[in-house]
């Protein structure tokens, strides 16, 4: 048994090539990363200095931080399937998680690039 956090996926399986484990460590600040890069959208979106409406810096900064939830959420269960697929020789874990999220930023560009054309109409 193990002590290392959490249990449940490093009692599992063998003790796989610290390259893996390395690299999906890696993978999980990316994810890490990418959610404060969307936090911190999140909040420049919100400034008197964009000359938007105010439900649209509103609605543009609340699924920033929706997706800045998913970055996050996905990185850790992202990580964790794919420790116990490496450590168990199981299939790694789908692509879900990345589409969702290009996704759900792809609407917030469509949604203040509507935005700031209604402004410009004005």
């Amino acid at each position: 048994m193990t002590d290392r956090f959490p249990k449940h996926v490093f009692a599992e399986g063998e003790e796989p090539d610290a390259r893996l484990t390395l690299a999906n460590e890696r993978t999980f600040l990316a994810w890490i990363r990418t959610s404060l890069a969307l936090l911190a959208g999140a909040v420049a979106v919100h400034t008197p200095a964009l000359d938007l409406d105010g439900w649209v810096k509103t609605t543009a900064s609340l699924c920033l931080l929706a997706a800045a939830g998913l970055a996050i959420t996905q990185s850790w269960t992202r990580w964790r399937a794919t420790e116990r697929a490496i450590r168990t020789g199981g299939p790694l874990p789908g692509f879900g998680g990345p589409v969702m999220l290009a996704s759900v930023v792809g609407v917030l560009i469509v949604g203040v690039a509507v935005g700031v054309i209604v402004v410009a109409v004005r």
